[in-house]
């Protein structure tokens, strides 16, 4: 018969059999729990330290005498940890992309229209491996986390009195470290708490988003437009054709001197100069977005009802308390209104319900027949080609329309080129264009390379805008221009704002007086010193500049 001390005997042997797991399962509670820090920080230098949850976990363990209680101690630590390690890459990802970081409490639709993007980029299939992956891995992370934490647990408790000396010691020198502030490096403390400083501060973001939501009932609840209304609203503009295009990611880094931009300098020069040559004038300033680098519904949400929506929550609160629009206004004063989206594929509600939109032309309505641009479900030229013939069918209205000029849209891979507007058709004739592109995945891992994409694919969007004005006259015409957001950080850097040119343009002497006082520049591309306004303040200068 064994004895009790043969047991402990034969313990201790295992365990030194089974050192290099152990010591393995010690690096993984070192490690993971700090991924998340060094995730939000940037640096490998967060690694470094010693993580207090992990610590917890390893006392908790040791406390813990049932089998079950101590599966599910570290099944719970283990959760955290991923879940926290899944945060703070949402974090990264987001501002890399849209510049803030993730919230809980209001971004699950943005993953979802993330991942619709991704899907637009790299096809259906490749989309839903992506995200096959990740769960396999985040699940596999899991189980090696839990299992790491079992093992350390039971080596510390089977040697006994020396291994619940060495827990402790960890502990108090955790507990002595986090005191004194010490360092193992710059900017990475000893005492390290990866998990619960991410989780906390998730927590906390989304607990300020309740506070923000209520400010923001609160400016729904003023509408000057709707409260003291203009006796004549757009009377200056009777009978003229009015169109508010969004280009896409043009930002204020767009017009800024670089060598990826000076592609976008020569068209908007060249366009300048088409369009003094057909009678044009143009005035621009730039607009402060409530968005960066996406989610370019909400820049458009606020430039329409004049309140500044900067969350997908305010969003959908917005469409549910109502607020006057741009195209409402307009819809009243007598123009057919129509919303142009070539990037949609389903039914738009908002549209008519909130915007007040009489027609919205989509993916499904627009005829065409060519192959996507990545995103882009069809290029810009071919989208202002449907808009022209739509806006003609009907010659007793004027129109007012908005359009999104999609072909500058995130990977910027590939993109169009212009072909000569009579062999448009059906868009057929793009189908050779695709070809040879740059792969999204390539493009994105070499900044210079994105960068130099983004400035090709805006200047494409202008060009198209400035030859479909030059191809297809327009005496009694007013285009707003502007974009939706600033690019991705890739392209932009670490320290730019959130401005967007915009820039009207027109024929019509009573458009420029009637807007002087807004002291825009002349042409059509801002400089540094040109006026910057809030987005949400559009509005309402314009309905004043435009009323009587």
């Amino acid at each position: 018969m064994a004895r009790r001390g043969d047991h402990a005997v034969h313990a201790r042997s295992g365990l030194r059999g089974g050192m290099p797991l152990t010591l393995v399962a010690c690096a993984v509670l070192v490690v993971a729990p700090l991924v998340p820090a060094a995730l939000g920080s940037g640096s490998p230098n967060a690694l470094l330290g010693l993580p207090g949850e992990s610590v917890v976990a390893l006392v908790v363990l040791l406390i813990v005498v049932s089998r079950s209680l101590q599966s599910v101690a570290a099944g719970v630590y283990a959760a955290a940890v991923v879940a926290a390690i899944l945060v703070a890459s949402l974090d990264a990802a987001f501002r890399a992309t849209i510049d803030r970081p993730f919230n809980l409490a209001e971004d699950g639709g943005a993953i979802a229209d993330a991942f619709g993007v991704v899907q637009d980029a790299i096809g259906p299939v490749s989309a839903a491996l992506v995200v096959v992956l990740i769960g396999a891995a985040a699940a596999g992370l899991a189980v090696v986390v839990a299992v790491s934490a079992l093992r350390v647990g039971r080596a510390a408790r089977e040697e006994g009195a020396r291994g619940r000396a060495a827990v402790t010691a960890v502990a108090a020198a955790w507990v002595i470290f986090s005191l004194a502030g010490t360092e193992v490096a710059p900017g990475a403390p000893v005492a390290a708490s990866g998990v619960g400083d991410t989780l906390v501060a998730a927590s906390t973001r989304a607990a300020a988003s309740v506070q923000e939501q209520r400010a923001f009932e609160r400016a729904l609840a003023s509408d000057p437009v709707a409260a003291d209304p203009p006796a004549r609203p757009m009377a200056v503009l009777a009978g003229k054709d009015v169109v508010i295009a969004f280009v896409e990611s043009y930002g204020r880094v767009a017009v800024e001197p670089s060598p990826f931009t000076d592609g976008i300098a020569r068209t908007l020069d060249a366009g300048a100069d088409t369009l003094e040559r057909h009678g044009y004038a143009a005035r621009s300033a730039f607009l402060t977005s409530p968005t960066f680098g996406g989610v370019s519904w909400l820049a458009h949400a606020t430039l329409q009802s004049g309140v500044r929506v900067d969350s997908p929550r305010k969003y959908e609160r917005l469409f549910e308390h109502g607020r006057s629009t741009l195209t409402g206004l307009f819809g009243a004063a007598g123009w057919r209104t129509m919303a142009v989206v070539p990037s949609n594929s389903r039914a738009w509600e908002a549209g008519e319900a909130f915007y007040g939109f009489d027609a919205v032309l989509d993916s499904r309505t627009m005829g065409y027949r060519g192959p996507a641009f990545g995103y882009a479900r069809m290029p810009d030229q071919y989208t202002w080609h449907v808009f022209h013939e739509h806006a003609a069918l009907d010659g007793t209205q004027p129109v007012m329309a908005e359009i999104d000029l999609v072909s500058s849209h995130a990977p910027w891979t590939p993109f169009p080129r212009m072909v000569p507007w009579d062999e448009l058709g059906d868009g057929s004739v793009f189908s050779g264009q695709v070809a040879g592109a740059e792969s999204p995945v390539g493009a994105w891992t070499d900044p210079e390379q994105a960068r130099a994409l983004y400035g090709e694919s805006v200047a494409y969007s202008l060009e198209a805008t400035f030859s479909y004005l030059e191809t297809f006259p327009q005496d009694d015409l007013v285009l707003i221009m502007l974009g939706d957001h600033q690019p991705a950080r890739i392209v932009t850097g670490p320290d730019a704002g959130y401005d967007v040119p915009v820039t009207v343009i027109a024929k019509d002497r009573a458009v420029w007086e009637a807007i002087e006082s807004w002291g825009w520049e002349a042409g059509v591309r801002p400089s540094a010193q040109a006026p910057v306004w809030a987005m949400d303040d559009f509005r309402d200068r314009f309905v004043d500049a435009f009323s009587r």
